[in-house]
Parts: C-alpha cells; sequence; structure tokens
C-alpha cells in the first residue's frame, strides 16, 4: 500500500470513527431529553400515552384531594385554559400548594390522566420554566392578570 493511500484509509477511518460516535451521542442525548408540555398542548394532543415528558402549569385551586391513610394525593394542573389531573403516590413538595406554580415528570394513561413520578413546586414567587411561563402569560393575556407570577400568587 502507498502512503497516499494508507493516508486516505487513516482519514476515512477517522471520519467513520467520528461519525459513529457522533451517532451514538445524539441517540443517547434523544433517550434523555424530557420535554416541558402545558395543559393546552396535552389536549392539543400532542403527547401520547405512555410518553414521559414535564407537565407544568398552576395547581387548580380546591383541586387536591389526598386519600386517606395513604401518601397518594389527586389534584388539576391548569394553564388558565385547559386542565390535567394529575395522580402522585409519594410526599409532596414543602412548597406545594394550591394556586401556585408546579412542575411534575411522568406520563399519561390510557384515560389521559398524568401519572407523575416527581412533582416539584416553585422555589419562589419569580422563578418558573420559561416553557411554562410563556404558557400562563398567553393564556393570562386572554382571561385576566398578564403576569404568571401575579396569576399564581393571586391565587392563594
Amino acid at each position: 500500500m502507498t502512503p497516499r493511500r494508507r493516508r486516505l484509509v487513516l482519514v476515512l477511518g477517522i471520519l467513520a470513527g467520528v461519525g459513529l460516535a457522533s451517532a451514538l451521542a445524539l441517540r443517547a442525548f434523544q433517550q434523555n431529553v424530557t420535554f416541558y408540555f402545558d395543559p393546552s398542548r396535552i389536549a392539543a394532543g400532542e403527547v401520547r400515552p405512555g410518553e414521559s415528558f414535564r407537565l407544568g402549569g398552576l395547581v387548580q385551586q380546591h383541586s387536591l384531594v389526598r386519600t386517606p391513610g395513604t401518601l397518594n394525593v389527586q389534584f388539576v394542573v391548569t394553564d388558565l385554559k385547559h386542565s390535567v389531573t394529575v395522580r402522585y403516590a409519594k410526599v409532596l413538595p414543602d412548597l406545594f400548594r394550591e394556586g401556585a406554580g408546579v412542575v411534575a415528570h411522568g406520563h399519561l394513561d390510557d384515560q389521559g390522566v398524568f401519572i407523575a413520578d416527581e412533582v416539584l413546586a416553585k422555589h419562589d414567587a419569580n422563578y418558573m420554566p420559561p416553557p411554562v411561563a410563556r404558557s400562563l402569560q398567553q393564556a393570562a393575556a386572554s382571561t385576566g392578570p398578564a403576569d404568571p407570577a401575579a396569576a399564581a400568587d393571586g391565587a392563594h
């Protein structure tokens, strides 16, 4: 094999290795990405049952129902346009309350109920994940307050 041909084989081998590594990294990244959805996008059918995602919005007032003697709770998450029922079977965070922002990680069951594996309450009055804040701002613009933090704080 001539030196020129050896260099060509080496360059092609390096390119194939980089391409394979990139494809494997991209596949792993896609499997670990968890998207945020609000109740309106869920109502629009953008999520399939069983698909893992994060649900964000406000906990609807007077929607929290606890099962006596267990950790099971059920509540409704809303973006002021649509609502999704959430079931959770663990201890809720200390900052969790009705009217406040929440992000839950889990999946939809076949009846459209969100089965949460993890529930996160917003940690202060100013923070909310950007996709959730945009969704609430759009909904609030057509129904009332223009600020999602004001909508969340004014509701409790």
